[in-house]
């Protein structure tokens, strides 16, 4: 693909190309193209991160979905840039061409990834990865795209006035490197919180075809024939058209997207600057949902089975001060709340609506038995790991219970660290106990016993036990794509002290509805027969998960 050709005298202009005929002088002109590489470059990245963050959300895995759409789009441009040699003869027509498909390939990216996982994601069979295999087609087709821009504007900025190729390759760079560095802040700091993913990316593409299309139109029209101008501005106003209708009906679409999602009794849905909360259920009779970036975090069907699994066997022995990591929901700090002798509950959530959530709405208020208004419970907002990180190390915490997201979700894969369970051990009192929440077994051994593995590394003594009866309604592990009929049906626990191996119990507290001392007992053995020996401990700079 790559054509051997002898060099051009110095300075001699391609056989097919004379000087540009502007409207204008060609100082101005040499600023409208720049001008327009560094609005194509902020496009750009816009559709790349917008890939990148939407495929986080709906697949999971950050990490991999951003390895994916980053090595996949640098590949096409790179393929781009090749194909589009052969388009020079026509350089001025061509840019326009691509940049209107770009803004429609890229505007409509969002909506055709989130329409796929809506309404074909629990299909299972041929198209279970249906969802990943359109992440690498927009990538692949972006990256093509945004790789041909680059020949083609060095020619036009050449037809303008030409200096040596050294002198302009580093003029084109510059501009594309700071219009990429303004679309990488734009996307988050503007975008993202104004107008939402779906918005934000149709939006840049109406300024992408606004951009390419004025270059072309405005600056180099002479270039093109009457019927190739008319044909332009046509494709440009259609691809307008497409964004400014889909626009329009954003809200609409995204109402039915989530109904195809959740169901028809979605009452709470709202976008922090953190994730995604969604409610469902809770009156007439119908179960509570609470999912946290699509995964199902507490279902009114079997939460309790869940948090008394979680909590009870750590109030066994001492519990006067307890930490709760995450549980803004306010759940566990329910079934702490049953024990009398509880002085105070300390919990540590990173999103304040989930906490306002739990405060004021009614059937989850309800559910957590209005916990918030019990003057023993502080909260603070913050994330975890920092939080523990900047505590005074003073051993003063009976108990800590961590119920956090599943282990490999990578967001909360340092709370499933080494480095963290070292700064829980900080504060837990002589004889504290920890519990950790640590994924389900039967579909992710590997990863439960590296949870046991790492505690084990950070000096505690652990006791594993696993509970049966998980909601099988949704996939509540990393991977969204993962259909209801595989979901995990059960929930993997790790008990630990740093002073010996704790026993498992129910104690001496308020009696359990779901848990006795002979199912603790079956809950360990249950574990210990899934062990998986060998396992290193997950690092923040290694993690396993």
């Amino acid at each position: 693909m790559i054509e051997s050709h002898a060099p051009a005298p110095p300075g001699a202009p391609p056989s097919w190309a004379g000087p540009a005929r502007l409207p204008v002088r060609p100082g101005t002109g040499r600023f409208l193209v720049l001008a327009c590489v560094f609005v194509c470059a902020a496009c750009g990245l816009v559709y790349e991160l917008e890939l990148v963050a939407l495929a986080s959300y709906l697949i999971g895995d950050s990490v991999t979905q951003a390895s994916v759409v980053l090595s996949v789009m640098v590949f096409a441009m790179g393929i781009g840039s090749l194909l589009a040699k052969r388009l020079r003869l026509h350089a001025a027509a061509a840019f326009g061409a691509i940049e209107a498909l770009l803004a429609l390939v890229g505007g409509c990216s969002a909506m055709a990834l989130y329409a796929v996982f809506a309404w074909t994601g629990d299909w299972g069979g041929l198209w279970a990865s249906g969802p990943r295999w359109l992440l690498v087609a927009f990538s692949l087709a972006i990256g093509l795209l945004i790789g041909a821009e680059v020949p083609l504007l060095m020619e036009l900025i050449q037809r303008i006035r030409r200096q040596d190729a050294g002198g302009a390759v580093a003029d084109l760079f510059a501009a594309d490197y700071v219009g990429a560095l303004v679309g990488g802040l734009a996307f988050p700091f503007l975008l993202l919180p104004l107008l939402g993913q779906l918005t934000g990316a149709m939006v840049t593409g109406g300024v992408n075809a606004v951009a390419g299309g004025a270059l072309v139109l405005g600056l180099f029209r002479r270039d093109l024939t009457r019927r190739a101008r008319w044909l332009l501005l046509a494709a440009n106003l259609a691809v307008l058209g497409v964004l400014a209708t889909a626009a329009v009906l954003v809200d609409d679409f995204e109402r039915a997207a989530r109904e195809a999602v959740y169901g028809n009794d979605v009452r709470v849905a709202l976008q922090t600057g953190i994730q995604e909360i969604v409610l469902t259920g809770g009156t007439d009779g119908r179960a509570l949902g609470l999912y946290l970036d699509g995964r199902l975090r507490v279902s009114g069907r079997d939460e309790r089975r869940y948090h008394e699994a979680l909590v009870t066997p750590a109030m066994d022995g001492p519990h006067a001060r307890v930490l709760v990591l995450g549980g803004g929901d306010g759940l566990a700090a329910r079934e702490v709340l049953r024990y009398p002798d509880v002085r105070r509950i300390d919990i540590v959530e990173i999103d304040p609506a989930v906490v306002d959530l739990a405060r004021r709405d009614p059937a989850l208020s309800r559910l957590n038995g209005h916990v918030y208004g019990d003057a023993r419970v502080r909260v603070t907002i913050a994330d975890a790991f920092r939080r523990l990180r900047t505590a005074a190390p003073e051993p003063s915490y009976d108990v800590v219970i961590a119920d956090l997201p599943d282990p490999g979700i990578t967001a909360s894969t340092k709370l499933y660290s080494a480095e963290f369970y070292g700064l829980v051990r900080r504060v837990l009192a002589p004889g504290g106990r920890l519990v950790v929440h640590a994924g389900p077994v039967s579909s992710r051994p590997r990863v439960f016993w590296t949870v046991d593995a790492t505690m084990r590394a950070a000096g505690l003594h652990t006791t594993p036990y696993r509970v049966g009866g998980r909601d099988s309604g949704f996939a509540a592990g990393p991977d969204r794509t993962a259909g209801a009929s595989r979901a995990p049906r059960d929930w993997g626990f790790v008990l630990a002290s740093p002073a010996a191996r704790p026993a498992l119990g129910p104690g001496a507290g308020p009696r359990s509805a779901t848990l006795t001392r002979e199912s603790l007992g079956a809950a360990r053995r249950a574990a210990e027969a899934t062990r998986i020996v060998g396992l290193p401990a997950s690092t923040l700079v290694h993690p396993r998960y």
